[in-house]
C-alpha cells in the first residue's frame, strides 16, 4: 500500500507536487471514479489509476541520460526572462525528462536527466559524490583547506549566492576530497568532491574566503562520468551503470518502506506496548542487538584529503591521485537495462 500521490510520482513522469495538483484538480480517477485525496492509500498491485484518461501502470523500467550542459543554459522548463534553457537544446523526446539537481547559468558539465521522478528524487536526496573542476581567483589559502577538510558553518551565506537570494545561515559538510591542480597566485584550479547539492554551494563556500569561482564544471555524479562527451551532446547510461543505479534506487526504496512500516507500528494503539515487549525480548533472549539492514549510509567515513601541491598540510595526503573518502570510485550505482 502507498499514498496515491506517491503512487503517481513513483510510476509516472509527474513530480509529487504535480501529482498533488492533478488530484486536487479532479484529473485523477480510481476505478473510474474521481479521487481528490492525495493521501489515499492504494494497493499498487490492484488499483486502476488514470490521469486525464491515461492509465498509470506500475513499471520498474526507466531511462537516464547524461547531458554535457554548456554555460549559458538554465536548468528549467521556462525562463520568465526568455533566457535559453536546456530544453531548447535537448531533443523534444526528452521534454518530459526530469533533471537530477541543478547547474546554474554560468556552470557547465554533467547533468543527469530521467523520465522517472522516483529516480530523480533518490539521487537528488542522496549523498552520492559530485565531482567538479573549478577555477577561482586568487590562491588557495590554508583556511580554505581546513574548511574543505572539516566543514564550515556560516550565519550569512549570501556571498556567492544569486543576487535575489535571501541572506541566511548555511552549513557545508566536509568535502569528500580535494586536489589543488594549479596555484599561481592570481588564480587556482581545484578538483573537488562533495556529497551535497545545495544551491550554489561551491560558489558560496569559496566566496566566504573572498575567492570568486570563474569556471565550474561537473565531471561526475555518483560514479557516472562525463568522460569525452562533447559539450551540448547526450548519451544513454551504459548497461553496468543502469545495473548499479537500479540497485541503489531499490535499496533506498526498501529503506523508506521499512521506515514507514516502523512509523505506522509506533503510531498504532499497541505500538508502545509492542516496542516495550520487543525490548524486553531482546534484553532477555538476545544480548547483542541485530544489525540494521542498511548500514552503508550511516557509516562515518574516514577523513582523507587528496592534494597535489607539495606544501605541507594538516590533512593526511595518502596519494597524489584524486579519490574520495566515502565511496569507491570504481563502484557505480544502478540496476536494470536501458528502456526501449
Amino acid at each position: 500500500m502507498m499514498r496515491l500521490n506517491k503512487f503517481i510520482a513513483h510510476y509516472s513522469t509527474y513530480s509529487r507536487r504535480e501529482a498533488d495538483q492533478a488530484i486536487l484538480d479532479g484529473y485523477v480517477r480510481i476505478d473510474g471514479e474521481i479521487e481528490k485525496n492525495p493521501a489515499l492509500q492504494v494497493d499498487e498491485r490492484k488499483v486502476d489509476v488514470t490521469i486525464s484518461g491515461n492509465k498509470v501502470t506500475p513499471n520498474d523500467q526507466f531511462t537516464v541520460i547524461v547531458y554535457n550542459k554548456p554555460r549559458g543554459e538554465l536548468v528549467t522548463k521556462k525562463d520568465p526572462q526568455g533566457r535559453k534553457t536546456i530544453y531548447d537544446s535537448l531533443s523534444k523526446s526528452y521534454r518530459h525528462f526530469i533533471p537530477v539537481g541543478r547547474l546554474d547559468f554560468a556552470s557547465e558539465g554533467l547533468l543527469l536527466l530521467t523520465d522517472a521522478s522516483r529516480v530523480a528524487t533518490a539521487l537528488m536526496t542522496s549523498k552520492m559524490e559530485r565531482v567538479y573542476r573549478i577555477k577561482i581567483k586568487g590562491a588557495v589559502s590554508e583556511a580554505m583547506k581546513v574548511a574543505m577538510g572539516e566543514g564550515l558553518e556560516l550565519e550569512d551565506a549570501s556571498a556567492g549566492a544569486h543576487e535575489h537570494a535571501e541572506a541566511g545561515p548555511m552549513s557545508f559538510a566536509p568535502f569528500y576530497a580535494y586536489q589543488v591542480q594549479k596555484d599561481q597566485g592570481d588564480y587556482s584550479i581545484l578538483k573537488v568532491a562533495i556529497g551535497e547539492g545545495q544551491n550554489r554551494e561551491l560558489r558560496r563556500f569559496f566566496a566566504h574566503f573572498g575567492a570568486e569561482i570563474v569556471d565550474l564544471k561537473r565531471l561526475s555524479f555518483g560514479g557516472i562520468d562525463l568522460n569525452n562527451l562533447p559539450t551540448g551532446k547526450v548519451r544513454f547510461l551504459e548497461r553496468a551503470e543502469y545495473t548499479s543505479l537500479r540497485a541503489f534506487v531499490d535499496g533506498i526504496e526498501r529503506t523508506t518502506t521499512q521506515k514507514e512500516k516502523q512509523q505506522k507500528a509506533a503510531q498504532s494503539p499497541f505500538g508502545k506496548e509492542r516496542k516495550k515487549s520487543d525490548k524486553e525480548s531482546v534484553a532477555s533472549d538476545a544480548p547483542i542487538a541485530p544489525k540494521p539492514l542498511f548500514t552503508k549510509e550511516k557509516a562515518k567515513p574516514v577523513k582523507r584529503t587528496f592534494i597535489k601541491d607539495k606544501e605541507k598540510s594538516k590533512a593526511n595526503a595518502m596519494t597524489d591521485s584524486f579519490g574520495t573518502n566515502k565511496y569507491n570510485p570504481a563502484k557505480k550505482y544502478a540496476m536494470g537495462s536501458k528502456k526501449k
